[in-house]
């Protein structure tokens, strides 16, 4: 049976909250369901999160980006908050992230979502990436790997989109059996990026995959066991996957962007995932995907 999204959560003090647009582009791009898993719709400005109840983390988060429209906000007082939509309990809060060395990665990126037709819409939408529902727990470690993580979605931005320099991100985490367990929430090790553009008024996509494995001398030996200590998280390595993968690996309905992905292996691959046909990204270097994009 074909997972349906469920209905927003409404909210009196959110109701001026639209949420992401699946017409964005000028064309229906909706925001992936989640097969297998009771999710919560939760509208933001210029953004949702589908939020995965069992995991009490989203599931997917939806971001529209608008480059003409982006906006630096030079100022802003902006803390880390629960979701009033929701109940305490409903959520992963402060207490995942205190004394470690895990970061609260934004999902839909700060700076991504800071846009709008005027300031005040663009200081809400930056207000609004501080949700704890938008939060996901990160190697707190700085590396190159992560910057390249980060700056993918201006470089698409960029370089990949037409129709006024529009973009669709769709980012996630990927869980797996072996995740650690750590104050009551499953860590990912992995998250996703999908973004949808439009190329010579067509839809294209591509996909991405940050890979926070631990390496194996600081893997604890503890399996699947929660404990106290953080989990190592390891350095991030970012590659270039095929769409069909990331569809497999989180049971996200991801069949419009899989025709229209613009990685050239993914158009042979069938069946499981195949890593060895992932493309890892080591550099600013390796950011060239025109042959990519264009295919």
């Amino acid at each position: 049976m074909e997972a349906l999204l469920p209905e927003p959560l409404p909210a009196a003090d959110y109701s001026d909250r639209k949420g992401f647009d699946d017409q964005f582009l000028g064309l229906g791009v909706p925001i992936p369901a989640l097969n297998g898993a009771e999710t919560t719709l939760l509208p933001y400005t210029n953004f949702s999160v589908l939020l995965r109840g069992d995991k009490r983390l989203a599931a997917v988060t939806a971001l529209g980006i608008d480059g003409a429209k982006l906006m630096l906000l030079e100022d802003f007082d902006a803390s880390w908050r629960l979701d009033p939509r929701l109940p305490d309990e409903g959520q992963t809060g402060a207490k995942l992230y205190v004394n470690n060395d895990i970061d609260r990665g934004h999902l839909a990126r700060r700076a991504s979502a800071v846009w709008g037709d005027d300031e005040a819409q663009a200081v809400q939408a930056n207000e609004d990436t501080y949700h704890y529902t938008n939060a996901a727990p990160q190697a707190a470690k700085f590396n190159q790997s992560r910057e390249l993580w980060l700056g993918l979605e201006t470089y698409l931005l960029d370089n990949a989109a037409d129709n006024g320099r529009r973009l669709i991100v769709f980012t996630g985490p990927i869980f797996a059996e072996d995740n650690p367990s750590y104050r009551g929430t499953d860590i990912p090790l992995r998250y996703f990026k999908v973004a949808a553009f439009l190329v010579d008024g067509e839809l294209a996509s591509t996909g991405y995959v940050v890979d926070q494995t631990p390496l194996i001398e600081d893997l604890p030996d503890v399996g699947r066991r929660a404990t106290d200590d953080a989990p190592p998280l390891g350095p991030f390595r970012t590659f270039q996957v095929p769409i069909r993968d990331i569809a497999t690996l989180t049971g996200l309905d991801l069949a419009q962007l899989i025709e229209v992905d613009r990685m050239p292996i993914a158009r042979t691959l069938q069946g499981a995932p195949v890593t060895s046909a992932w493309r890892e990204i080591v550099n600013e270097d390796c950011l060239d995907l025109d042959f990519d994009l264009k295919g």
